[in-house]
């Protein structure tokens, strides 16, 4: 037999008042590390993701819409087998064909592919794309850290160009200020180009190969020694506190392209902070690298982050073109707007609730329901024949703007009761008017 878990809801009405506590017993529950968004918070949820959407969309991204799995060797090969994504992280699993399929645990590389695939770097470059979804990290779960995370994600592709840097930053940060978020900053630095990597490359696993490291982390020094700049333990973070940095070792193409984009960030008026120490999670940064931190969230600080990648498309079969992009935190970004005591989006059900007193009250208010959702606004209604008090409570719950009630006596004078919510106002206008006075009074 199933076990059941026992739940404790907590119903609440527009005020806060609590209307009633119920118990329920459930067989199911979701998978451990991933939320459900349920009304009333899923407006919130609703509000963030379609806020840092839209701020891509005046810049002229256009949608993609990417599988929820590909096959395993584009991630290991585009996102790098020595990340944690990769050796660690990833949900992994052979599909009917016996072929190796992974849950999607970023977005960058299942666009290249797409771009790839469809011949989309032959056309107008740059390729800007904006895409948004469920992501997959087998992680220990804690607050801000789920195993299904939600993002809205850019990618903008084909053209190696300081002001385009500059352009998909200042998206981020118009993203998360047009949620009225104002307590994050902005960290970036540079990652240098294949004409100092290397070289770089040589002088870290120098200082790094003299350090008493544990096996694994030699490993990974010897495959990627950036990862172990990204170590969050206390003891190599202390033993790498004088590590040469990226930063100091810049060509002079890369420093000159990092100064343009801090340039161009000035002129736009986008706060940052240099961070000379940041590495990201992922193998395929190049030159700038940046991330948005709200110190509000605790450990998991990240709401939002990118770089340009100037080395993957070849790296996955294509053309040897440039790109860079962001993949900002749903989630975390609804935590970082209630850290901040502050809330996004509307949790109203609808804008009008319809109380039918009556049968032919119900038909005539399911035709008027229909028009007023013809004319774009939001309707619901009271089903299933209760009554007047049942009905207004639900009305109430709704966060209707306006209730319209609608009985025998009603029908008779062909008028209809409109109830202003906020002030418990009422009036009867005709029925014949009431598309037209909703409109006007909701500015639609």
């Amino acid at each position: 037999m199933w076990g059941g878990r026992r739940n404790r809801l907590d119903l609440r009405g527009r005020g806060g008042e609590n209307w009633t506590t119920v118990t329920k017993t459930s067989s199911f529950s979701a998978p451990k590390g991933v939320p459900d968004y349920v009304p009333p918070g899923s407006a919130e949820f609703v509000a963030v993701r379609d806020g840092l959407i839209r701020a891509a969309r005046l810049a002229g991204y256009g949608h993609i819409e990417l599988p929820v799995f590909e096959d395993t060797g584009l991630f290991a090969r585009g996102v790098g087998e020595s990340t944690d994504v990769v050796s660690k992280e990833m949900y992994t699993f052979p599909d009917r064909g016996d072929r190796s399929v992974t849950l999607r645990p970023e977005g960058t590389a299942g666009v290249m592919r797409a771009v790839i695939e469809h011949g989309l770097d032959r056309g107008q470059l740059p390729v800007k794309l904006v895409y948004n979804g469920p992501f997959f990290r087998y992680e220990r779960p804690q607050a801000g850290r789920y195993r299904q995370l939600q993002q809205v994600g850019i990618e903008a592709i084909g053209v190696d160009d300081p002001a385009l840097d500059a352009e998909v930053i200042a998206i981020a940060d118009a993203g998360f200020r047009g949620l009225g978020l104002d307590g994050f900053r902005l960290e970036l630095t540079s990652l240098g180009d294949d004409t100092c990597r290397p070289q770089y490359r040589e002088l870290l696993q120098e200082f790094l190969f003299k350090l008493p490291l544990d096996e694994e982390t030699k490993r990974r020094a010897e495959i990627n020694p950036l990862r172990v700049l990204d170590d969050k333990r206390a003891e190599v973070r202390d033993m790498t506190a004088d590590a040469p940095l990226m930063i100091d070792h810049l060509s002079e193409s890369a420093k000159t392209h990092f100064e343009q984009v801090l340039g161009y960030l000035d002129a736009l008026g986008v706060p940052y902070v240099v961070n000379p120490r940041m590495v990201r999670g992922l193998d395929y940064y190049t030159k700038t690298t940046f991330e948005f931190v709200h110190d509000g969230l605790g450990a998991q600080s990240g709401i939002g982050g990118g770089g340009r990648y100037d080395g993957l498309m070849a790296q996955l079969g294509g053309q040897p073109l440039s790109g860079i992009g962001f993949g900002l935190g749903v989630d975390r970004t609804v935590l970082a707007l209630q850290a901040e005591g502050k809330t996004a989006g509307e949790a109203a059900r609808c804008e009008v609730f319809g109380v039918p007193l009556g049968d032919a009250a119900k038909q005539r208010l399911v035709v008027l329901a229909a028009q007023l959702r013809a004319a774009g606004i939001s309707v619901d209604l009271a089903y299933g024949g209760r009554g007047v008090k049942g009905a207004m409570k639900a009305a109430d719950r709704s966060g209707a703007k306006f209730t319209l009630v609608l009985g025998d006596r009603d029908l008779t004078e062909e008028t209809i009761g409109v109830k202003e919510m906020a002030t418990g106002e009422q009036r009867q206008i005709p029925i014949a008017e009431a598309v037209g006075a909703i409109r006007e009074a909701l500015g639609v």
